[in-house]
């Protein structure tokens, strides 16, 4: 099955959406030119909150392109929420296989479209005290090296301030500033054309949140840490 959406509903969504925004929230956005205007892109980012997806999907827009989310599929049952969600052509994966072959399938049906995927590697909203990104999941590594799509960081910063994760209350007043930044594609030529092992999977994985992390030491002014934040470490 390839994919496909509703230009009309994605019409509705930008018309709601962008002026909401651009209302709601003051923008410090940087290298949008990072974003390819056209073909297959994955885009990975950090994961601060719950607002993210609205936040980084209004840069992309911004940047030229219609962001494509992989999503949990419980909300695909939801009344109206569902029927937006597959109108956009946004992805239902079960929660868990994010990196699984059943997952990823429509993924690259996404990307042979000339879609712009969303990512998040980390999978969840990260656990790092200090709000840095934690270790990613495998999954974009996966379909980057799968398909041959360019891999594009994005790091943010400020949704944590406009809704602090598990907080349902947004803090609208004063007015936030949403800080962007997308780097030039991560560089996974060494990967091409050798075995896709666990190991493969792993290191450019690593270096894909590497990228993001950097990214996000340029917007706080801060040094990244030099080893990131294990979730499945810590819970051992």
């Amino acid at each position: 099955m390839s994919h496909g959406y509703s230009p009309r509903w994605r019409g509705f969504v930008i018309a709601v959406l962008r002026p909401l925004l651009v209302s709601l929230l003051k923008r410090d956005w940087r290298g949008r030119e990072n974003v390819p205007r056209r073909g297959g892109v994955i885009v990975a980012a950090n994961h601060l909150s719950w607002a993210d997806p609205l936040a980084l999907g209004h840069f992309v827009y911004a940047s030229g392109r219609f962001p494509v989310y992989l999503a949990k599929s419980t909300l695909f049952t939801v009344p109206i929420v569902g029927a937006v969600l597959r109108g956009c052509g946004q992805i239902a994966v079960r929660r868990g296989q994010l990196d699984a072959g059943q997952a990823l399938e429509p993924a690259r049906e996404a990307l042979r479209a000339g879609e712009c995927l969303m990512f998040y590697p980390e999978g969840t909203c990260t656990r790092d005290p200090e709000l840095w990104p934690m270790t990613g999941r495998t999954g974009a590594a996966r379909l980057a090296l799968a398909s041959g799509a360019p891999v594009v960081p994005i790091a943010h910063w400020g949704a944590q301030d406009v809704l602090p994760y598990g907080s349902r209350r947004p803090r609208l007043l004063p007015r936030r500033t949403m800080r962007v930044v997308a780097g030039p594609p991560v560089d996974l030529s060494r990967y091409a054309d050798v075995p896709v092992t666990a190991e493969v999977l792993r290191d450019a994985t690593a270096d894909i949140m590497r990228a993001i992390a950097d990214l996000l030491g340029e917007l706080r002014g801060e040094e990244p840490p030099k080893e990131l934040y294990d979730p499945r470490k810590k819970a051992s």
